[in-house]
């Protein structure tokens, strides 16, 4: 599923959550910070590497919306399609980072201009594959580019890493 000769082109982090709250604006001098909030369901972080491209988004999307990692009330691992819930997708570069004596280094990352193109394209694809599968999922997301904060309520923690 890689795209650069064996390295991965895409990185993808999946937690189940009972709630999570995003800011996704700072506050500023005269207006107060925002939020997006889901609940129950799956917070999704994605990161881009060089080499990534439009023809990877189909198969991510897939792939991450019909992975059975959500459970249900019944207790049944459910995909978060198929749960009546909630998902966040947080843009989160820091997932390409490598160490380098005591510092990290993100130089395998996409450009932020192609992280911005890929990731609004990601988050529509995802938007549309569960409409047209009359999913009953919310879906909130985070700003490219921006420093976020993040509060999150899991029932695990039940992380996952996917590269493709």
């Amino acid at each position: 599923m890689t795209e650069r000769g064996g390295a991965p082109a895409a990185r993808a982090v999946l937690q189940q959550c009972l709630q999570a709250r995003l800011q996704v604006k700072p506050a500023v001098e005269l207006s107060e910070a925002q939020f997006v909030q889901i609940d129950r369901g799956m917070v999704i972080y994605i990161c881009f590497f060089k080499g990534a491209s439009d023809d990877l988004l189909p198969k991510m999307a897939s792939t991450l919306l019909n992975l059975k990692l959500c459970e249900s009330d019944s207790g049944k691992m459910v995909s978060v399609s198929e749960l009546p819930g909630s998902l966040l997708i947080v843009p989160q570069a820091t997932l390409g980072g490598k160490a380098k004596g005591r510092a990290m280094q993100y130089h395998d990352n996409v450009s932020k201009e192609d992280g911005l193109r890929l990731y609004g394209a990601f988050v529509s694809l995802c938007e549309g594959q569960l409409a047209a599968a009359e999913a009953e999922v919310t879906v909130k997301h985070g700003t490219y580019g921006n420093r976020q904060v993040l509060k999150l309520d899991t029932n695990g923690p039940y992380t996952h890493l996917i590269d493709f």
